[in-house]
């Protein structure tokens, strides 16, 4: 009994001591792709993974597919996120790591306090080992909340197949090819968009 109690101590402790740890807000950070002062243009918010580097590199994966399309996309960290608080941007990425599956608090925060979302095209990645569900619905509802218009959400992990025919291929090479086709779907429907857009103006003015 005593040392069932140990353990279970230890493990709390453990725990305890690792949520603190990924909480910690990261680096400041910012790298830029594509041609800087080009149009469209994009922004991705992150909070680097103090243990592994996924979230980055589906990050840079995501605005290469957008880069290939004519795009220039800032990716920052959030604690380099006030620098770009009077750019504008056609179109806002948050990229959310899980932990104790729920997005962490630096993003769920810089979301809470962003206060120019409404009406934005946006996108969400919520990463982690293999369990995001849970973490996926709660950033996806802070999203709608600030009446954002969700144009896609996914998840993609470190440890579970990212796809489930390919798993003799690398999970992180395979979420970065997927981040970078997600940018080319993302791109398209902004496309059609625009066009149906320029439709209903069309048939409205005759």
């Amino acid at each position: 009994m005593i040392t069932a109690l140990v353990l279970f101590g230890l493990t709390l402790i453990s725990w305890l001591l690792l949520t603190f740890f990924v909480a910690k807000p990261g680096p400041e950070k910012e790298i830029i792709i594509g041609k800087e002062n080009k149009n469209p243009k994009a922004v991705i918010v992150y909070d680097p993974d103090p243990i592994y580097n996924l979230d980055e590199k589906v990050c840079r994966s995501f605005a290469q597919g957008l880069s290939e399309r004519g795009w220039m996309t800032k990716i920052i960290t959030v604690a380099s996120a006030s620098k770009i608080e009077d750019e504008y941007f056609d179109l806002y990425v948050f990229c959310a790591n899980t932990y104790n599956w729920a997005p962490d608090k630096a993003i769920k925060d810089y979301i809470k306090n962003l206060h120019k979302l409404r009406g934005k095209k946006v996108v969400a990645f919520t990463l982690g080992s293999g369990s995001t569900k849970r973490a996926q619905r709660i950033l996806e509802r802070l999203l709608i909340e600030k009446e954002a218009e969700l144009i896609e959400s996914k998840s993609l992990w470190l440890v579970k197949p990212n796809d489930q025919s390919q798993k003799e291929q690398s999970n992180v090479k395979l979420a970065e090819r997927i981040a970078k086709n997600v940018a080319t779907s993302v791109v398209q429907k902004l496309k059609n968009q625009d066009k149906n857009s320029e439709t209903k103006i069309n048939i409205y003015e005759n």
